[in-house]
């Protein structure tokens, strides 16, 4: 199968292929004649054994031979004893090259693949069945340049056919991970090996049994008594040997400025060159909140996507604005999550006590998602890991005198809303499903006065992802016990029908993609929603009109309107409801220098009667050689770090600044994105 041009970002972690050949199938054949499921499978003497092996967390840990040249070959063999905590997928046993890429055994759609990169992207994959947790099991894969085999317990289990040969590449050897904190494992490794040939299927069963097969043909072999003091020694060549390596325990670095991450989602083959792109800091809408101010500190804390001088590569940064100097730290690099894609942005919070929590996302479940706390109160020098689990667009929301109320998404068969609770962010309550209707939802959350309403739109079946349509609203008062909508009226969870009573507008009938901004409240508690309305997904002025549109809830009905024009489907603003009849809102409504793509310019708007008409005060960026993108609302906005953005090229490639405004827009600041002393003031731009 020929993978798609998208690279890293893509979202399926490895593909079906297509029918196999005659050779292929006889070498099928063969395999079924002699193969059993893994459960059945003759166990081995070595996994009655009192084996240990080397631990891996399923999210910090991994062991890498930097050096990958030795295993660069023509044809080769890799095997490794595994026993795992858990079936969450994907975890990587071994692997070279990125996604799709080289080789990589691994656990994945139930099943243990082994995964080759014969030609310049193209792959294919032999199954075995998975293993039961907390018990070892023996796999073992080869490939001779036409057909990849994998065993199970010294039994061959699948094949497919494969001619070609891995594409050259230095790409390091993982261990336990396909890169640092990505598809890592969680469990144990033990005895692993791997040989510059395929072995035949009866050195494949004396492996598993334990016996010694061409020693001279062994590139690599690590065993748990060759660990010692992170450096795991290759018993058949030392200068292969692999560092163990967890990163959660190293010490939080500093970056010595500010640099946002470029992102780009869906070639679209026109003028606009992708469905989306630009300096993607602060994206996505659906990720909330990145800045929090604290009062008690006289700071607004942040987070964002950044990068690495020189490689667009996520990191998790965190910083503060500290109000009383008017002065940025060097910001801290929290995390690397070893991916381009800005959907594994992080997002932030505060609890009672003042403790910075960071909440780590990823996109789907190819990468782990994590939750870090700092080790003191109102500080960003040092932070503790406290979870790894998985989640998407993250909205992380501490209720006074609850804890938090964690509104979410989980990868099920399409896009599911879910929520946790937790009274302290380390224990935590079983996922609740929210709604999943037909292909799933995007979704925006807000608190207010200890409760929390989520409005979101839904995918059609059969449509795809593109097509997104709807809008429902759906609020709790009781710490996620029960749903209502804004009626008052309970609701049955999940929601799973398209007409149900959580529905505030039927833009299916419309004809109408909507697309998720903001959700606010005025002072009586009744919903503000801010969202996005086009003809159609794809960039360009086909799909105008593109209207910025607001749905109130007057206590008796919802109240739609729209004025505001925009040119991309991704601008993306924030709502300000500062009396109940004064909003303000901050966004890229203006076009920018590469119009009809996301962002533009920014500009601040009010409106005095409720959203009918709106007024454009000023705007707040000109002459831009980049867009500006994903202006966002930080929580008790102070009136000095009103709203925070990013910037970048939009159609290629480009670095990334990160800015903030007050409350007027009369200023506007961009964070330092170098830095030579250890606090610098942002540069006024406005």
């Amino acid at each position: 199968m020929v993978k798609g041009t998208h690279g890293r970002s893509r979202k399926g972690h490895l593909g079906p292929i297509g029918p196999i050949g005659p050779a292929a199938r006889t070498a099928a054949a063969l395999v079924l004649a002699a193969a059993a499921c893994v459960r059945c499978a003759p166990v081995a003497p070595q996994a009655l054994a009192s084996r240990h092996g080397v631990p891996f967390n399923g999210f910090s840990t991994h062991a890498v031979v930097l050096d990958g040249k030795a295993f660069d070959l023509d044809t080769f063999t890799v095997s490794a004893w595994v026993k795992l905590h858990s079936l969450r997928e994907p975890q990587v046993f071994v692997n070279r090259g990125t996604r799709a890429q080289l080789f990589t055994l691994y656990l994945f759609k139930g099943k243990v693949r082994m995964l080759v990169e014969y030609a310049p992207d193209k792959y294919a994959y032999a199954n075995a069945d998975a293993p039961k947790t907390e018990e070892w099991t023996h796999y073992l894969g080869t490939y001779d340049g036409t057909v990849i085999t994998v065993y199970a317990n010294g039994v061959p289990a699948g094949t497919a056919k494969a001619p070609g040969r891995l594409p050259p590449s230095e790409a390091p050897l993982y261990l336990g991970a396909e890169a640092p904190w990505a598809s890592t494992l969680d469990g144990w490794l033990d005895d692993v090996r791997t040989w510059r040939r395929a072995l035949a299927a009866d050195e494949a069963r004396r492996v598993a049994f334990g016996g010694e097969v061409a020693p001279a043909d062994l590139v690599g072999r690590w065993r748990k008594d060759t660990l010692r003091q992170g450096e795991w020694r290759n018993m058949a060549d030392e200068s292969l040997s692999a560092e163990y390596l967890d990163d959660s325990k190293r010490p939080v670095r500093k970056d010595d400025g500010y640099r946002g991450i470029w992102y780009y989602n869906q070639p679209s083959n026109d003028e606009y060159v992708y469905k989306y792109s630009g300096g993607l800091g602060t994206y996505c809408a659906k990720h909330r909140p990145f800045a929090i101010y604290s009062k008690e500190a006289n700071k607004t804390f942040f987070c964002y996507g950044g990068t690495p001088k020189g490689k667009n590569e996520l990191l998790h940064m965190v910083s503060y604005y500290d109000h009383a100097t008017g002065m940025v730290p060097r910001p801290t690099i929290l995390l690397n999550k070893h991916t381009d894609d800005a959907h594994d942005n992080p997002v932030i919070s505060l609890d009672a006590n003042g403790y910075v929590w960071v909440f780590s996302s990823s996109h789907g479940t190819s990468r782990p998602s994590s939750l870090s706390r700092s080790t003191k109160p109102y500080s960003v020098e040092e932070f503790e890991h406290v979870l790894t689990t998985n989640f998407s667009y993250t909205q992380p929301w501490w209720l006074p005198g609850r804890g938090f109320l964690f509104i979410h998404t989980r990868y099920q068969g399409g896009r599911c809303n879910y929520q946790m609770t937790s009274p302290d962010g380390r224990e935590w309550s079983e996922g609740k499903l929210l709604a999943k209707i037909d292909e799933g939802h995007y979704q925006v959350s807000e608190p207010w006065n200890g409760k929390v309403g989520t409005a979101f739109n839904y995918h059609p079946q059969g449509t795809g992802l593109n097509w997104r349509t709807n809008l429902y609203y759906m609020e709790t008062d009781d710490f996620g016990e029960t749903w209502h909508n804004a009626q008052g009226k309970a609701l049955t969870l999940p929601l799973t029908e398209v007409e149900n009573p959580a529905l505030v507008h039927d833009y299916k009938a419309d004809g109408l993609n909507v697309y998720m901004k903001d959700l606010a409240f005025d002072s009586k508690g009744n919903p503000l929603i801010l969202c996005l309305t086009s003809k159609g997904y794809e960039s360009g002025p086909e799909n105008d009109p593109r209207v910025w549109t607001t749905a109130r809830w007057t206590g008796t009905e919802w109240d739609l309107q729209g004025s505001i024009r925009s040119d991309n489907n991704y601008d993306t603003g924030s709502l300000y409801v500062e009396t109940d009849t004064f909003w303000r809102l901050i966004g890229p409504t203006q076009p920018g220098p590469q119009p009809y793509n996301p962002g533009g310019e920014v500009a601040l708007w009010t409106s005095e009667d409720l959203g009918h008409t709106w007024k454009m005060v000023r705007q707040l960026t000109h002459d831009s050689a980049f867009n500006h993108t994903y202006v966002r609302r930080p929580v008790n906005a102070h009136p000095d770090f009103y709203a925070f953005w990013a910037d970048g090229h939009a159609r290629k490639p480009s670095e990334s600044r990160l800015y903030f405004c007050d409350k007027t827009g009369e200023h506007v600041w961009r964070l330092p994105p170098v830095m030579e002393e250890e606090f610098a003031s942002p540069e006024l731009v406005r």
